[in-house]
């Protein structure tokens, strides 16, 4: 039986430490890997869309068409959400200027407001502030009213 002491107490918040900035490092990571994803998808989806003649014509038919196909390969590819991949690469066609520290959701979100400067002001606060998505939609909702 181990003893418990001051020495295994400072092994357990040790190893919890260990464990915690681990897992947020693994966090960040794969977040970083989606919203590159994401990034690359809209990046394919414009590139198609501009050697097409008739795009204006068929571009809505073809985020329907992508999103009944897409999910073969899993959640995630909705009408909606694959236009906003769209989007997202026409705001950020620079992924350099896309932060690691904001997820697909905030993005989404920032995506939604209409108006470009009051989005970037919500991005700047999210990434200053360390916004959760709850809280930026709780503070632009509480700026529209």
């Amino acid at each position: 039986m181990i003893i418990k002491n001051m020495r295994y107490d400072s092994l357990i918040i040790d190893i919890g430490d260990i464990l915690a900035k681990r897992r947020k490092q693994a966090y960040y990571a794969v977040n970083t890997i989606l919203v590159n994803t994401y990034w690359q998808i809209g990046k394919l989806i414009i590139e198609y869309e501009q050697k097409g003649s008739r795009r204006a014509e068929y571009g809505a038919e073809l985020l329907k068409c992508l999103s009944e196909y897409l999910t073969v390969y899993g959640k995630g590819f909705s009408k909606s959400n694959i236009y906003l991949m769209r989007q997202f690469y026409l705001k950020y066609p620079k992924f350099q200027t896309v932060s690691g520290k904001l997820s697909w959701s905030h993005y989404s979100e920032l995506l939604s407001i209409g108006d470009d400067l009051t989005g970037q002001f919500y991005e700047k606060q999210s990434l200053n502030d360390g916004w959760s998505v709850r809280e930026l939609k709780r503070h632009f909702v509480g700026e529209i009213k």
